[in-house]
């Protein structure tokens, strides 16, 4: 994270209509198809979503039950983004597309917050008490991501599409798969907010990619050890071939060496 974006994150503002208009301020600079304010205010589901649900968590905190939920269902019916309203959530909180989005009744979320379409903060008890995620402030998170438990997601880190995560993350990193696992470190950029989702690493993929290149060396070598003519394998570069039945092919180029 760059120092400006740490300072805006730290300048929370205060009351309903203050922080509805920094949250449609946050869209034109994350979202590059708004194009006015007009524009934010009239046809964005999230930021109509967060302003029925700052009104309903407001009410909410001052011992209101079923009014809230009622703006709630209301909210949900609109916008289809399902935000409990005993959500607390931070300043400049951007929803993408938004369908399909759920937040938890105990979810905490931080300032600068950005998510997309399909995430869930969703629980894994039937207990009372704390069972939703806390997001950190700047944190990211993909479409379709799920965040499960009453779990820490740290400033800064970034969730890959269609993850599902159980376990805490810590700031700056980046949570790739089922279940998430941290694939890389801390990363800075010359930008507020990360959302470049093309860098995100493919850990699989990697993986995949270094047996198959272990794989062609201990062939060469095997061929080498036995005086075989080695065929010049090329897993490594290889243009998709191996979805087809090459084994016979691979047998015919693993011939005795002939000697003149």
């Amino acid at each position: 994270m760059n120092t400006e974006a740490t300072v805006a994150a730290a300048a929370t503002p205060t009351g309903w209509w203050a922080l509805l208009r920094e949250d449609a301020r946050c869209v034109l600079k994350r979202d590059p198809a708004a194009r006015s304010l007009i524009e934010v205010w009239t046809i964005y589901p999230g930021l109509q979503a967060i302003a029925l649900h700052r009104l309903a968590h407001a009410l909410w905190t001052r011992g209101w039950r079923y009014l809230p939920r009622w703006l709630s269902f209301v909210s949900r019916a609109l916008t289809q983004i399902d935000i409990h309203p005993g959500a607390r959530i931070g300043a400049r909180f951007f929803i993408d597309h938004g369908t399909g989005v759920v937040i938890g009744e105990t979810a905490e979320i931080g300032d600068d917050v950005t998510l997309y379409h399909g995430v869930t903060l969703g629980g894994t008890s039937w207990r009372a008490g704390k069972r939703h995620p806390t997001l950190g402030h700047q944190v990211v998170v993909g479409a379709g991501a799920k965040i499960l438990g009453p779990i820490k997601v740290g400033d800064g880190a970034r969730v890959a599409a269609n993850s599902v995560v159980i376990e805490a993350v810590p700031a700056g990193a980046t949570v790739v798969g089922i279940p998430g696992r941290v694939v890389a470190p801390a990363r800075r950029t010359t930008h507020g907010f990360d959302l470049e989702h093309h860098l995100i690493p493919d850990p699989v993929g990697k993986a995949i990619a270094c047996l198959l290149d272990r794989v062609a060396q201990l062939e060469r070598s095997l061929a080498h050890s036995q005086g075989l003519a080695s065929a010049d394998n090329a897993c490594g570069v290889c243009d998709d071939q191996c979805a087809e039945p090459g084994f016979a092919t691979a047998k015919s180029h693993l011939q005795p060496a002939t000697v003149e």
